[in-house]
């Protein structure tokens, strides 16, 4: 599979002290509910059923979290997690084929409310944009974000600036 673009996601959720990457890989790996503004609820087998029955949208469970990689702060230090094998493709971003075409990487918070963090963007950089982009032959200028291909998405956040990103792994 060749990777042509790294893209750049946030769970929108404020990040803490305590490891939600499981929570993340729990919510991907689960029935979830749809609700009419768009918002997913998770809920169990039985229940997704019934609400498919009464005609409410549900969406199954995937086989893995969707990202390949995850940056969370956890205590007082930023590290990067694994995700979905990078040999397969994501399941963040399929407008523009970008599933199979990105590496896909979520930054645990809601950069929406906040701007990322130094550390943070440190841990991103050393951690898994430098290793991919040598690994994959991927150019900074190949750095997308998730609102590039889905412009109802503010994905990585209004305050997450990739030009920022992209002049860090120069």
């Amino acid at each position: 599979m060749r990777r042509t673009h790294i893209m750049l996601h946030h769970s929108l959720t404020a990040d803490g002290p305590t490891v939600s990457w499981g929570a993340i890989e729990a919510f991907h790996t689960s029935w979830r509910k749809v609700e009419a503004d768009g918002m997913r609820t998770s809920v169990t087998e039985d229940e997704a059923m019934k609400l498919k029955a009464a005609g409410a949208k549900v969406e199954a469970p995937w086989s893995d979290i969707g990202y390949h990689a995850g940056v969370e702060l956890v205590g007082d230090r930023y590290y990067a997690m694994l995700g979905r094998s990078i040999h397969r493709q994501a399941a963040a971003c399929p407008e523009s084929g970008m599933n199979v075409l990105a590496l896909h990487v979520c930054c645990v918070g809601n950069y929406d409310v906040v701007k990322p963090s130094a550390a943070m963007l440190f841990v991103l950089k050393m951690r898994v944009l430098l290793p991919w982009m040598n690994q994959f032959g991927i150019a900074a200028d190949k750095i997308v974000c998730h609102r590039d291909f889905n412009p109802s998405k503010s994905c990585p956040g209004t305050l997450f600036d990739p030009e920022d990103v992209r002049r860090l792994v120069q």
